[in-house]
């Protein structure tokens, strides 16, 4: 095993280059959720006919819809080049300031010589960034929104990985004239927050007595649970769990897609 994908919030996925036309993503992932390894996702259903089919799934370097490339860029900080015999090289492992502030050697020369404005300058802050522009930002590795012409399926459970596609379709997001972004919730320099009632005071900044009020039924629930009930957790398989980014009204029993 040379690559380890994923930061153990959830799950563990190993990978291994195999030669120059092929990588090896293993069958067995570790899953946080039993402390033990199940099958990867995606492989739980594969019925291995030869010993190399029971070690993983084989996947192209680079090719441009399923290549391995895309999973070393959105796992790994900088460029990622490609070797002479088409070894994939992540320039840093792991997902470390630069992945979102860019490169920051000028930046901190300039910071170093005193000069705090043109340093200010001379680095990348996504939170100048409008909401929208956000959510592309992010999803550059979470998934951006379709853009027009394209369809997502709302009813297969894996697409709730990604949050920016769902985020973007919720009344929320779209009537908050830009001031709800992945930001409002998610502050990129802590781990993330698995508290919902830290997110319910999220909500509530917004959705007070006096603006966007909340429903009586919400009121009347004690204690509140803006998060369990508007943005359902779902299980695509066992030991995962993607929270719902459609914020919305959901009906009893249906998580995939709000009633409205």
């Amino acid at each position: 095993m040379e690559w380890a994908f994923g930061a153990g919030q959830q799950a563990v996925t190993f990978v291994t280059r195999i030669n120059e036309d092929w990588y090896l993503e293993h069958y067995l992932t570790y899953y946080s959720a039993i402390g033990s390894f199940a099958p990867t996702p995606g492989q739980d259903a594969v019925s291995a006919t030869s010993l190399q089919q029971a070690m993983g799934m084989l996947y192209k370097p680079l090719d441009p819809g399923t290549g391995m490339l895309k999973c070393f860029e959105c796992h790994s900080t900088g460029p990622v080049s490609v070797g002479p015999e088409r070894e994939i090289r992540p320039r840093e492992p792991g997902v470390r300031c630069e992945a979102c502030h860019g490169a920051g050697g000028s930046h901190r020369a300039a910071a170093l010589s005193g000069n705090t404005e043109r340093a200010r300058t001379l680095i990348q802050n996504p939170k100048r960034m409008s909401a929208a522009e956000l959510n592309q930002f992010c999803g550059h590795c979470h998934r951006q929104p379709a853009p027009l012409g394209v369809t997502t399926d709302w009813n297969v459970p894996w697409n709730l990985r990604h949050e920016p596609v769902y985020l973007s379709q919720s009344a929320c997001f779209r009537r908050s004239g830009g001031k709800l972004s992945c930001l409002t919730c998610h502050d990129p320099h802590t781990p993330l927050q698995k508290d919902d009632a830290a997110y319910d005071q999220r909500c509530r900044t917004c959705h007070t007595a006096e603006s966007h009020p909340p429903k009586p039924v919400c009121i009347a629930k004690q204690p509140s649970d803006c998060v369990q009930c508007h943005m359902p957790a779902v299980s695509p398989q066992a030991y995962l769990r993607f929270t719902n980014h459609w914020i919305g009204v959901y009906s009893e029993g249906a998580k995939l897609k709000p009633s409205r």
